[in-house]
Order: C-alpha cells, then structure tokens, then sequence
C-alpha cells in the first residue's frame, strides 16, 4: 500500500513494490516521483525526515533536513536596527537552505533498499520526460503560486504558460528535470556533492547573492537516529526526535491527554476539545524554547517525556477554564510553514516508512537553479530569525533554534509509526506547518480513543492550539455552535479557517483498530487500509 498526495507518486511506488522492492525502495520512488508530479511540496532542492520500522520491530530515523549555509549568520535577517526584514527569509536565495533530499533519499536505498537506483528511479525520469497531464487538484495549487512563479525566468519558463497559471487538462512536461534524474540515476549523491548538480545550485545561489557554495554540499551529512518512541494506551508511537519537535511534542500532548477517558468525553465535545487545547498548549510552551538540532543544543528528551511530567502539566490544566498562554512560565524562544508533503508506505512483509519532505512554502522560494529544472526551497525561514518574532506559520521561538553555520532549523514534521505488541498497526504523518502535529495527533486520538475506521479519523474536521498566539484554529464543522459557545464562555478564542494537512494514512488488520485486533499476524498477510486525506484532492492510497 502507498499513500500520497499525488496519484501518479502512488502508483510510481506501487510500480516499484511489483518489481520486487520493499517499502524503503517504493518511499525512494515516490520521493523522486513527488518532485516530478507535485513541484508545490515533492522536491529535489529541499529536504525531510523518513521514519522506518521494519518487519521485525526494529526502528531508525533519517535526517535529511536543509542546514544553514556555513556563511550564514543569526543576524542575516535583521536590518542595522535589528528588526526583521520582510520577505528575506522567503523571498530571497538568502532563504535557501543547503538541500538534503537526494542525499536522504540515496540514504536510504543503498541501506535499506533492495532495487538497484536505476529502477527506483525510472517512473519519476519517465514522467518529467514524457509529461503528465494536470488534473483539478494540481492546478490549484499553480493558480495560487503563479504570481511568485512568474518572477524567476527559469520558474516562469517550467511552471506557467507565458506567465499564465497552468490549467486542468495542461500537460507539464520538464526536461531539465529529466536531465537532472538522469544525472543522479548515474552518480547517485555524489551529484550533489561535487558534481553538476551542485555546481548549478552553487552558481545560481551567488548569482541570486545566496550563501551556498560547493563546501556546503561537501559537508552535508545524512544523519541517522534514533526515533522517538512513547507509549499511548497500549500503542507504541514512533515518530521523528529532534531536529524534529514532532516526536517530543506528539508525544507530549498524548502523555498528558492519557489521563483523561476521552472516548467517554465524546469527539470534539467541549470537554474533550478542552483537554485537547490544553495539552496541546502546553505541549507547545515546551517545543518552541526546549528544543533544537542535537549538534548545537541539549534537548531535554527523557524530561518531556517523562509520564510524571505530564502528569504534573495534566494538574494545571483547570476543569473548566482557559489557561491564558501569558500565565504560564514561558522564555521567548522562532518561525515555521504548512507546505509540506507526506508519504507513507508498507510492503507485503510489513516493513513500513513514514516520510514528510519540503521545499517549506508553496514551490519553496520560487526559484529554480540554472537549468535543472530543480525548484529550491526557502527552509532557512524555519530558524528563528529574531526570538520573540513570528515566523510565516506564526510561530513563536526562541534561542534554541537560531540561526547557526551548518545547523538544521526546528522542524514540525512527524512521520509517525503506530505499533501494538509488536504488530504494526498505522503509518501516519501530514504536511501542515506547526499544525503537523495536532493533525498526527488527532489522526491517532479518532482511530485509539474514538474507535473511528481510518477513513473517518482522516477526514474529521480537526483544531488546533500552539500556545502562540492564544487562539484556537478550527476547521469548518470542526465544534458544534453550542460547543464553541461553551468553550467561548470558559476564556477560549476562534479563529475559522480553511481546511489544512493531507494526513495519508495506512491502517493495518482492519478498517478500524478493534476490527484489526488479532488480524495484523504476517501468517495469513497483511491487510491493508490506505486512506488518502480528502484535503489532497489529487492524491490516492494505491495497492493490492
């Protein structure tokens, strides 16, 4: 089973699994196929993290997160008075962070794939060759973006019709893309270390008065770690550890919520919604200063998630009342965006990987280098530019995550595993900025606590709460008029919003986790429920 934003993604790792690969060779070939079919968030110049649990219960985490040039400084935002500049940290080559993608993605398949590159790669080469044609939902996302599209020669040539916004029905072909596929079908990472490739994202960044240079692809590193892990009822969570906050914050948020019997509470009623604020709150306080990349800060991992701990945040939350996010103990810590783009797969052996990858906004910095064909991103706008100021998702941080030579900014991605007595049960994850992790959240609250079919848990309309600012966001239908009421009168405030995040999800053993009880053994093999978030309209969950 594979769950994408993109069909033709979906089935390029569909295509791959029929070959004979496993579920890191098809998440490779959906990685390099996203940045063919869905260029707003699928990505070669970006960079994310990829979570894998494999067959037998082992679990590992890769890191393949854009790092701040070596020439950047904490300061390469601020103007002589020291306030923010506007746009620079998303509109610029000065935004750009170094890319980690084709690294990460190479990572990958030479440890834990099966499939020579040739073959993970050919259904991305083979549709940036040859084209595909634009449905609906992709081109809605260019009508958004052609106006920042527009205004770089090499973006306005690929991704608009003489500055138009490319329509349904349209076919996008991108030879230079195909060309760059074809490079790294014949050098592998090392094209974006030494070779052309590099060399091409070096040149436009000088030219553009970026910072990248060809000593920042020398020294990119793939980090491997180890993954977060919690318990939540009786379901082992696997998620992304810093330079994630997903894991940490997930898990957080679900310790503190433990405590409560939220199936007898009711969905979204205004006792759970509550509880759910609050702990997200809080949850939230501790990411935005505690935590940052491993190289450069201490994270205080075995702290925050600690039961005891959530336990003591679990005694503030009062029964029927707001806490006001001033009142709680908080040092103004940084930024963060919604376009990311998730992915999850599982093969037949039960081998699953969760991976969430970005360019950070909508097509990253609108910018595409040289005559790759590769859009770059705009990820340097996740550190905190100044603490105490909010970032494009509105976030607030702190000094933990500023800016540094060679440091990976905070993320909020959460590729996330979910297992039960050593079966696996779901893959989940979303794009969604700073709301990835409330969306994680709520994904594994519906199908736990509420016994939802997956479907229903994806679909649900969801809230969200990050402490900064003091609202909570909800989805249309997302409390019922009396419910908000309520919530109203106990100190909360609303905003309406559009929907957000593509939760793809899998779900194994059964359409809900009760149904699955006893049906994950291998013996009789998996069965597997793909769900592809209604938010994503031109994704699909493939399988057989």
């Amino acid at each position: 089973m594979v769950v994408s934003a993109q069909h033709l993604a979906s089935d390029a790792g569909l295509e791959v699994l029929r070959s004979g690969g496993n579920a890191v060779d098809a998440a490779v070939a959906v990685g390099y196929a996203l940045a063919v079919v869905y260029p707003a968030a699928g990505n070669l110049g970006g960079g994310g993290f990829m979570t894998i649990r494999f067959a037998d219960g082992r679990a590992t985490f890769l890191d393949f997160r854009e790092k701040a040039p070596i020439a950047a400084t904490r300061t390469m935002f601020l103007d002589p008075d020291g306030h923010v500049i506007p746009g620079l940290s998303t509109d610029s080559w000065l935004a750009v962070g170094v890319p980690g993608t084709v690294a990460g993605l190479e990572a990958a398949s030479q440890r834990y794939g099966r499939l020579g590159r040739h073959t993970v790669l050919a259904p991305a080469e083979r549709l940036a060759r040859d084209g595909f044609v634009l449905t609906d939902g992709d081109a809605v996302l260019f009508a958004a973006e052609t106006p920042g599209l527009a205004k770089d020669p090499g973006a306005r040539a690929i991704f608009t019709r003489d500055g138009q916004a490319l329509k349904a029905g349209d076919r996008l072909v991108q030879p230079q893309l195909a060309r760059s596929l074809e490079r790294i079908d014949s050098d592998g990472a090392a094209s974006f270390v030494q070779g052309p490739l590099a060399q091409a994202v070096a040149a436009a960044s000088q030219l553009g008065h970026g910072l990248i240079t060809l000593d920042d692809f020398a020294h990119y590193r793939v980090r491997e770690m180890t993954p977060i892990s919690c318990m939540y009822r009786a379901y082992q969570v696997i998620s992304a550890p810093p330079p994630s906050s997903g894991g940490v914050t997930l898990c957080e948020i679900l310790n503190i919520l433990e405590g409560y019997d939220l199936k007898a509470m009711g969905f979204h009623s205004a006792a759970e919604s509550h509880v759910l604020i609050e702990a997200m709150r809080r949850a939230y306080r501790d990411r935005n200063q505690e935590l940052g990349d491993p190289d450069f800060v201490v994270n205080p991992l075995s702290h925050l998630l600690d039961k005891s701990y959530a336990a003591a945040l679990r005694a503030t939350i009062l029964p029927d009342a707001a806490t006001p996010s001033a009142s709680l103990p908080f040092a103004p810590a940084s930024t963060e965006g919604q376009q990311t783009t998730q992915f999850s797969v599982v093969d037949a052996a039960g081998n699953a990987v969760s991976v969430t990858y970005t360019l950070n906004g909508w097509f990253g910095a609108h910018r595409v280098a040289g005559d790759t064909g590769i859009l770059m991103n705009n990820e340097m706008d996740d550190f905190t530019a100044k603490p105490g100021t909010a970032n494009m998702f509105g976030l607030v941080q702190g000094t933990a995550n500023a800016i540094a030579p060679g440091k990976t900014p905070l993320s909020s991605m959460s590729p996330t595993i979910v297992a039960r007595d050593g079966h696996l049960a779901m893959v989940t994850g979303s794009p969604g900025g700073s709301r990835i992790i409330t969306i994680t959240a709520e994904v594994i609250i519906n199908v736990v606590d509420h016994g939802m079919t997956l479907e229903a848990a994806v679909d649900a309309p969801r809230l969200h709460h990050q402490f900064l600012p003091d609202r909570v966001d909800l989805e249309p239908e997302a409390l019922t008029p009396d419910v908000r009421n309520k919530l109203a009168g106990s100190g909360y405030t609303f905003r309406d919003v559009t929907p957000w995040g593509h939760a793809e999800s899998i779900l194994v053993g059964g359409e809900t986790l009760s149904a699955a009880e006893g049906a994950s053994s291998l013996g009789g093999g998996l069965v597997l429920f793909g769900v592809n978030d209604p938010r994503a309209p031109a994704g699909s969950a493939a399988g057989e």
